[in-house]
């Protein structure tokens, strides 16, 4: 393990978008990959949002290891019935306040999974749910970058 780090993630949006962009600075400050960056701050961003707009409280731990980062998200919220039908792009559940501003475009769960190289998603209606996505390391195409840290 190179680096692991837990965040709290209140509901509601006083501070939402707070974890992500402390994970986006973390892992720039370690020397990582735009692409790989760009990949960890859109999977942290859906993830600290659902917790936002559904959840009573979470947390979000960023784990960096020497060739992956691994997301986990794990809230105390309403749970999700059915994750085949809240997998699909453009369902979603969230109250005309939530997307009065701009959030629950259905796009969350689906976007988690599409710039994870492993995503897993275990709910319970009633107690919450946890995810964990898994990110290869990437390099930039011009970087001599070998390993998280090194610049």
């Amino acid at each position: 393990m190179i680096y692991e780090k837990s965040f709290p993630v209140e509901a509601g949006f006083d501070f939402a978008g707070r974890v992500s962009g402390e994970v986006k600075a973390i892992l720039t400050g370690m020397g990582l990959s735009k692409e790989t960056v760009r990949r960890v701050s859109i999977v942290t961003y859906e993830a600290e949002m659902n917790i936002c707009s559904y959840a009573d409280q979470g947390t979000i731990t960023l784990q960096v290891k020497p060739n992956f980062v691994i997301i986990e998200a794990t809230d105390e919220g309403q749970g999700i019935e059915d994750i085949g039908l809240a997998m699909k792009e453009g369902y979603s559940t969230a109250t005309d306040k939530i997307r009065s501003m701009g959030f629950g475009a259905g796009m969350g769960l689906s976007n988690m999974k599409k710039f994870s190289d492993t995503f897993r998603i275990i709910s319970e209606v009633g107690k919450g749910t946890h995810l964990k996505m898994l990110l290869r390391i990437r390099k930039d195409p011009d970087s001599n970058q070998t390993s998280p840290g090194a610049r």
